[in-house]
């Protein structure tokens, strides 16, 4: 385990939690369109998981990645 200051988190920051949170939801309903056979919502879902990347880069580039200045970690 490591105790270094310069740790980033390993992603733990809200830019990497919202694009998580996006990419799952997207995962999750692109299985039940698909098991539905609704593929015109199988590919939006296939949209929508490229938005959550796209997002979770932006707030990155915002501040809010591991070594970004509006976020701070908190102590474990």
């Amino acid at each position: 385990m490591s105790n270094s200051i310069d740790d980033p988190g390993h992603g733990h920051s809200p830019a990497a939690w919202t694009a998580v949170v996006i990419m799952l939801l997207a995962v999750t309903l692109g299985t039940v369109f698909y098991w539905f056979d609704m593929p015109v919502l199988v590919w939006a879902s296939a949209g929508l998981l490229v938005i959550g990347a796209v997002v979770g880069w932006v707030l990155a580039k915002a501040g809010y990645g591991a070594n970004g200045p509006k976020y701070a970690p908190k102590q474990h």
